[in-house]
């Protein structure tokens, strides 16, 4: 099996460019795993396929406004910082654009000069780091995240060419801890209403965190896929979390994740007999067809770029010639597609 054969012909007009008004009223795919039968359905009545005893599990990382806009301090010349992952208090894993022409020692200024000329944000590149990334030391007076939060944009993909007016929009309603490049964008369809239907209908939401990093933007390159690199991500499973899950696997109780993120946490934290361990962990784990699942029982998924290793988990799980062919299925329904788009149930 090769990346080409999770290829497939997406029209550019189906690349959702801007969030719906109410983030339920997304059309949701239903997508059989045993016949490979689609159904179309709206996502705010995602609970007709819920039971009572089911875990629904939530990624509650919260994207950080993580691109910077700067200038070189020797040339001027203009440079971006994507913050990918926090190493000490100061220190970043980032990605830095141009990244040729930022060498080890280029100092990047931020924001615009004090009285004294001293600028908001200074970062200076200390080391490159394996795949093209930058380890950065920033220096600022008071608390990052305040000084970020002024001079920081919301990270949206690439292939999206709007301006987000409302930021808050590329979070989930439930995000809580700081840390993500990118949202999981799954869960950007749910609701306050929406999680309260299901609770009250006996599903156990529970929560755990991976903070979403290099590896959402990095396209599977190599026509061979296991000489892909995936890149380490930071995860944690509360022990509450553990417990929950653990207790309806037992039990015989569904587990259903909402986003790649919730799946691979899981995964990644199960032992060989997919029993759960609690704790915080760093994870690049590549799920591709083969996999034998050992956590997961259903999945609430957007649509995904072809040929990346979102389709590919979704193809495991599925299989690939089910997915392919809803995927097909939803080109020829016009589904909005990607990060701001329709959502799939895979169950």
């Amino acid at each position: 099996m090769k990346t080409s054969d999770f290829d497939y012909l997406l029209p550019e007009e189906l690349i959702a460019q801007d969030p719906l008004a109410d983030r339920s009223s997304s059309r949701l795919l239903v997508l059989s795993r045993e016949s490979g039968e689609v159904s179309h359905e709206r996502f705010s009545d995602i609970g007709r396929h819920f039971r009572a005893g089911d875990v629904l599990v939530i990624n509650d990382t919260k994207v950080i406004p993580a691109r910077l806009l700067g200038r070189k301090e020797e040339t001027n010349a203009a440079v971006e910082l994507l913050l990918l992952k926090r190493v000490t208090e100061h220190e970043w894993e980032t990605l830095v654009k141009p990244g040729k022409k930022c060498r080890v020692g280029t100092v990047i200024l931020f924001g615009e000069p004090d009285d004294t000329g001293e600028v908001p944000l200074r970062a200076e590149i200390v080391d490159i780091l394996d795949g093209g990334t930058r380890r950065v030391h920033f220096t600022y007076s008071g608390v990052f995240e305040e000084v970020l939060s002024k001079l920081g944009e919301m990270p949206l993909p690439p292939y999206i060419h709007h301006k987000l007016l409302d930021g808050t929009r590329y979070n989930t309603v439930y995000a809580e801890h700081d840390g993500s490049a990118a949202a999981p964008t799954a869960g950007l369809h749910f609701t306050p209403e929406l999680m309260a239907n299901l609770e009250k209908m006996g599903v156990e939401i529970v929560r755990v965190t991976l903070h979403v990093g290099l590896g959402t933007f990095r396209p599977v390159k190599e026509e061979n896929f296991l000489e892909h690199h995936m890149h380490e991500e930071t995860y944690i499973v509360p022990e509450e979390a553990a417990r929950a899950i653990n207790a309806a696997k037992a039990e015989g109780r569904r587990v259903i994740c909402v986003g790649t993120t919730s799946c691979r946490t899981l995964e990644a934290a199960a032992d060989e007999n997919g029993v759960v361990r609690a704790g915080s962990a760093s994870t690049d784990i590549f799920i591709y067809p083969g996999y034998k699942f050992k956590v997961m029982d259903g999945l609430i998924t957007n649509f995904h770029l072809p040929k990346s290793t979102l389709i590919m988990l979704v193809s495991a799980f599925a299989g690939r010639e089910h997915v392919l062919a809803a995927y097909r299925t939803a080109v020829e329904e016009k589904y909005r597609f990607y990060s701001l788009g329709d959502a799939m149930l895979v169950i």
